[in-house]
């Protein structure tokens, strides 16, 4: 009777919990996003998402092949990976402290002493001799006031943030590579473009050259002719130089020594503009990983603050320990060889010099930084979309313009090869135009590329296809035995709005 009301007293202890219990702190959601039109929340589709494979949307295998390359060679993953890991055998670990440590030991001695059967054989309790002892140990420090299990759930918190971290590094890389090809792209066009512009400027240096000869131009018109050519000169360098550092950009990226990489030129690469699902400003806290990351470490400094308070209660330890001791191995296990300890340990700290109250207050301070991190991640999350949409709006218009430009500029030049033709014009003058022509060719060009570029740096900023699921993250430390990059990486379905 007595047993059973120490453990129903010890159990109703063990189910008290120190410190306050997590509530997901507060941030204020807007009902939309100021830059995007069409992403209000009465005309969103719940059913759309942004795929985990969201750069096969561009139609590009080559560049499909490079992400995928990357996802699985890249060690920045890598090392993202094996930190989720640690953080889930972290969890293993602090849950192992709910259960007793037993042992067990064999041990042998020479030894002096009054050891049970040592004194018979000897002729006296005083005189050497060898002993053999066979122990267990079982000891089980309770969880009276919640520490181990504050513990276990700020572990899992950090598990949970790891996830979203590894999910955010695989999101970047995949955006820098995407983001990396398509400015190859479009240094690819750039170089053919600025290398008919350094034959035509060639060309009309000779022209200028051989008019001031004949005393039809200037000394300034052949330096303004020789300006111009070293210009587009310079101008080719430079790109040339953007994009093999793209080139060796993306061998790093897929785990490739830069040496043995490649990419052949293609100057006339379409750059698509697919069109993104829209996504509610509520979605984008599940779908963030960073936000989701924030949010999580949170949850974790609300748990060091029980562990910090439980430090102020008495720890109760039960011990048991058994064995058998004898001077000889074959009679060691006998009932006479036997012994055994069985008892409570209750210790507490009386006065530590405010050592306890401090950690209690730095764990409370922390908690409230990284609230304020998360609510700052939070809007820094919404300042990164607005920014994405205000630049694709702005590129769109801007794309719009650059094609009526290259319209007008492809009418002049057909009219001024027209005017060449009927020996109304000169040669040197159709080659202006033909400059002005490919020059207003890679202005569109490279609003294109600029556009995609855009797309790609908005769907990793509303989370790339990545969603935080509570129910799966919050049994993947259970699941270690998983493969962290099967359960980092998921799709994201779009819910509907309350």
């Amino acid at each position: 009777m007595k047993v059973g009301v120490v453990l129903a007293l010890v159990t109703s202890l063990a189910a008290c919990m120190v410190g306050p219990d997590y509530r997901k702190p507060e941030v204020q959601v807007p009902e939309g996003f100021k830059e995007g039109v069409d992403w209000q929340r009465a005309e969103v589709n719940p059913q759309a998402a942004i795929s985990s494979t969201w750069w096969r949307m561009y139609g590009d295998e080559q560049l499909n092949g490079l992400v995928e390359q990357a996802l699985k060679a890249n060690q920045s993953i890598a090392a993202a990976e094996a930190a989720y890991r640690v953080a889930l055998a972290t969890v293993e670990t602090n849950q192992a402290g709910l259960f007793p440590v037993v042992t067990a030991g064999l041990a042998g001695a020479r030894a002096g002493g009054n050891v049970q059967g040592l004194s018979a054989s000897s002729g006296s309790s005083a005189s050497a001799g060898n002993v053999v002892a066979a122990t267990g140990t079982v000891s089980w420090e309770l969880d009276l006031w919640g520490q181990i299990r504050r513990e276990v759930e700020e572990a899992k918190a950090n598990a949970e943030a790891s996830d979203a971290q590894l999910a955010g590094e695989r999101i970047s890389i995949a955006a820098s590579v995407a983001t990396d090809y398509f400015q190859l792209r479009q240094a690819d066009f750039d170089i053919r473009a600025l290398k008919e512009q350094q034959d035509i400027y060639s060309r009309i240096l000779v022209m200028t050259q051989t008019g001031f000869k004949e005393g039809a131009a200037s000394g300034d018109d052949v330096l303004n002719a020789q300006q111009n050519l070293q210009t587009v000169i310079a101008d080719l360098q430079a790109t040339e130089t953007i994009r093999e550092q793209d080139e060796h950009a993306i061998a790093v990226l897929t785990g490739t020594p830069p040496e043995s990489f490649s990419i052949v030129p293609d100057p006339d690469y379409p750059f698509l503009q697919p069109d993104v699902p829209h996504a509610l400003p509520s979605q984008l806290l599940e779908r963030r990983y960073d936000v989701v990351s924030a949010e999580r470490t949170a949850a974790a400094a609300n748990a060091t603050i029980g562990v910090a308070e439980a430090a102020y209660f008495p720890t109760l330890t039960l011990s048991a320990e058994g064995g058998f001791a004898h001077n000889t191995f074959a009679r060691l296990f006998t009932v006479p060889s036997r012994f055994w300890t069985l008892g409570p340990d209750l210790a507490a700290t009386i006065f530590d010099g405010g050592e306890r109250t401090a950690a209690v207050h730095k764990a409370r301070a922390t908690y409230d930084q990284d609230v304020a991190n998360y609510r700052n991640t939070v809007l820094t999350a919404f300042q990164s979309v607005e920014d994405s949409l205000s630049s694709m709006n702005h590129l769109r218009a801007q794309e719009r313009a650059f094609a009526q430009v290259l319209d007008s500029s492809s009418r002049l030049f057909a009219s001024q090869q027209a005017q060449f033709n009927a020996g109304a014009s000169s040669q040197q003058n159709v080659l202006t135009q033909r400059l002005t022509l490919i020059q207003a060719q890679q202005t569109l060009r490279d609003t294109q590329a600029l556009l995609a570029e855009s797309n790609v740096l908005l769907v990793k900023n509303l989370g790339g296809g990545w969603q935080r699921d509570d129910a799966e993250v919050a049994s993947a430390p259970a699941a270690a035995s998983s493969p962290a990059s099967e359960t980092a990486v998921r799709p994201a379905p779009v819910q509907s709005a309350d």
